[in-house]
């Protein structure tokens, strides 16, 4: 019996070998395919149980497919890219001293991304992992294939942030191709010019690829020129297919004016109304990273990633004393302006992780099981109240001596192990530990009174995190997932020390901790419908926050930052996207899809001076519905977003005279992209904004304000792309 089999064998194979032989002019090769997620419906789905060695069953995933839309990616327009993400808040003020948009979920703080896990490539991008986690440095949409984004759950996996995990993966070099070179050129509204330019390849064993992204404007409002460089480059070699070693560089330079905040009655009278016009920043940012990645087996995977980020932030600005009414002008006794007020940082930080995923039998079920390890060192120095000059341009000098010169460390040390207990062939146990070894240090001096205060802080800590999660599939394209995750905010070190006058620090901080939760059903049905809809539960406790306090001896409010109280975020995020014409007839060339992406947030506080207050930037309802359409050539959408209000502090006053103080009212913006591709051509244009809503997304206390920070009002945009 066993002989005939053979036999049989042979006979197949032979026969398969004359086939081809006599129709071998017929046969072609495929090019390769590889499954990055379910993607339906323009690019938007979730990530696998399983990707790089890393899990994320039982989590709430999305991806997005960043090719795939129309959006004005020459700004990284963040409502047109990460629109679709249900509940996501965004902060507008990139073209207002920021060099990119923060973002947020659940209800938490949207500035610099502080909440989230910003990651490029797989690899942190912040400054600092705990000590300084705002995202100056994101790339270029333009050169970004998809963007990955994990809910709470991925504090387990990536670090214990409360808001999650983004992660921006860029361009690879194209296949069988050893050369491949696109440009892009952008104009647009208030002087905007966007140059893109990248190019990529493959050479035997080795591919390449890199761009370099230009852009100007001179901005919404007077005083808000930017000008920014950015560039990257990667190198892989692959010696073979159980390996790849390669190196990545990423620049970024820029110089940007502040055009200063504004007092509600400033906004209102003029929104485009700018305060002040000596102000300026440049951030220059340098990210160094090489990775192995090992498949010694068809059931394991190993990598390692080392990450070294040296840059730098420098601000010159006219001194906040009186908030954003004082003003700005020449006094007549000196026939100058006042010295403005200089401040410098400089970053440096090592992160290596490795990581480490298997398959393995349990019984009749494959298992996986992934583990690994960070090992993160980060030095900051942070000087400032330095004396600058009486002038106006872009000068750093300084008379005298720094008015705070300060060292900062950061070490963290975590190991952490996740694993997927498969019972039968729908149903999946993921639960996991994770351990946070944080020592943190500041040393230096401040003045304060004309006497030097040498701070001496040394702490340690330690967080054993846990969390669970679960996952059935009924069927092959849908399931109900859920999950539960520990999380901690560590205090940072702008929540340490007053950033100017406007604000003061509690001297007692406590590091935030909490959980975080979902329970949901997703599903695809063929290629016309997505859908994920979901509860969530945080619990956020010891929260840092800003209240207001009134000093007794000016009788003047200026806020407070301390561990305002815990506070619990709970609501629902749901998503669907129904293409029409494809419902009809599944296979139309043509595409007509309607989508909804709703996040309802309820986010107060739960005991303490402000029980039951909003949380400071939680809007209850964020809501974007879109229409897009698109055949071979031709592809558009139209997208409507809607922002609740929300509150710029824990008192949740409306009216105060601190400037980060007050109501932040809803809005609705809306935005139109198209894109028309002729061959290797493709033309692009659209309107931000289209109806001039005049509003805003952030209060600030000092930084770049202080005062109310206006959001851009109607702009255009033409751009043509080749590839060649």
């Amino acid at each position: 019996m066993k002989n005939k089999k053979i036999l049989i064998g042979l006979i197949t194979l032979i026969s398969f070998i004359t086939t081809k032989a006599q129709h071998k002019d017929t046969v072609k090769i495929l090019k390769e395919v590889k499954v990055l997620g379910y993607i339906n419906v323009r690019g938007v789905g979730h990530l696998l149980e399983v990707k790089d060695g890393i899990i994320y069953a039982g989590k709430k995933t999305e991806i997005i497919i960043v090719d795939s839309l129309d959006a004005n990616k020459a700004i990284n327009n963040t409502r047109q890219i990460l629109g679709r993400v249900p509940g996501l808040n965004i902060v507008e003020t990139e073209s207002n001293g920021f060099t990119a948009n923060g973002i947020a979920t659940r209800g938490l703080n949207p500035i610099q991304s502080i909440e989230m896990n910003t990651r490029q490539n797989g690899y942190n991008v912040s400054a600092d992992v705990y000590g300084y986690n705002e995202a100056y440095y994101i790339p270029p949409m333009e050169a970004v294939k998809r963007i990955e984004l994990v809910r709470g759950a991925s504090s387990l996996q990536f670090g214990a942030q409360f808001g999650g995990l983004v992660n921006y993966i860029t361009e690879d070099a194209p296949k069988n191709k050893p050369l491949e070179f696109t440009t892009s050129q952008t104009g647009g509204s208030f002087g905007l010019y966007n140059s893109f330019n990248s190019v990529g390849g493959n050479y035997k064993k080795i591919s390449y690829y890199g761009f370099l992204q230009y852009r100007n404007m001179d901005g919404y409002r007077p005083n808000s020129q930017q000008c920014q460089l950015s560039g990257f480059g990667k190198v892989q070699y692959t010696p073979s297919e159980k390996m790849n070693i390669g190196f990545e560089y990423s620049l970024l330079r820029n110089r940007i004016q502040m055009p200063g905040g504004l007092t509600d009655s400033l906004f209102y009278a003029n929104p485009k109304a700018s305060t002040r016009a000596r102000n300026w920043l440049k951030s220059p940012w340098n990210i160094l990273s090489n990775y192995i990645n090992l498949n010694p087996s068809e059931n394991t995977t190993v990598s390692l990633k080392t990450t070294y980020i040296f840059s730098n932030r420098s601000l010159v600005w006219r001194n906040e004393d009186g908030g954003p009414s004082a003003l700005d002008t020449i006094d007549p006794a000196t026939n100058q302006y006042v010295p403005r007020e200089v401040g410098s940082e400089d970053i440096h930080s090592i992160t290596t992780e490795g990581r480490v995923s298997t398959n393995y039998k349990l019984g009749k079920n494959k298992s996986t099981l992934a583990g690994g390890v960070r090992l993160a060192y980060a030095w900051f120095k942070q000087q400032g109240g330095g004396e600058g000059t009486t002038g106006s341009n872009f000068d750093l000098s300084i008379t005298g001596d720094w008015g705070y010169n300060l060292d900062f460390t950061t070490i963290n040390i975590a190991p952490f192990v996740e694993n997927i207990f498969r019972v039968g062939k729908s149903f999946t146990i993921t639960p996991g530990l994770r351990f946070e070894y944080l020592k943190s240090t500041a040393k230096g001096y401040k003045t304060v009174d004309n006497v030097k205060q040498i701070p001496g802080e040394d702490r340690t800590r330690t967080y054993p995190l846990a969390g669970i999660g679960l996952e059935f599939k009924p069927s092959g394209n849908s399931s109900i997932y859920g999950n539960i995750s520990q999380a901690y905010r560590p205090i940072d070190y702008s929540q340490l020390e007053p950033f100017g006058i406007a604000a003061k620090i509690d001297p007692n901080l406590k590091d935030a901790h909490g959980f975080n939760s979902d329970l949901g059903y997703r599903t695809t049905v063929k290629n016309y419908l997505n859908l994920d809809v979901s509860l969530f539960y945080m619990a956020y406790n010891n929260r840092i926050g800003e209240v207001i306090k009134t000093d007794p001896g000016t009788g003047l409010d200026y806020a407070y930052r301390t561990n305002v109280a815990n506070s619990v975020h709970k609501g629902v995020e749901a998503y669907i996207e129904l293409n029409v014409l494809k419902y009809l007839n599944q296979q139309s060339k043509q595409g007509l899809s309607i989508f909804n992406s709703l996040g309802y947030t309820d986010a107060k506080y739960t005991r303490g001076e402000f029980k039951g207050n909003r949380v400071e930037a939680a809007a209850k309802i964020i809501e974007r519905v879109g229409v897009i359409y698109n055949d071979k050539k031709f592809s558009s959408t139209f997208q409507v977003n809607y922002v609740g209000d929300a509150f710029g502090d824990a008192t949740n006053l409306r009216i105060s005279t601190n400037p980060i103080a007050g109501y932040i009212p809803s809005y609705t913006v809306l935005d139109f992209s198209a894109t028309y591709k002729i061959n290797n051509y493709a033309i692009k244009a659209g309107v931000n904004n289209l109806a001039d809503k005049s509003y805003f997304t952030r209060r600030t206390d000092e930084y770049p304000g202080p005062g109310i920070i206006p959001a851009v009002g109607r702009s255009f945009y033409v751009g043509l792309t080749a590839k060649f």
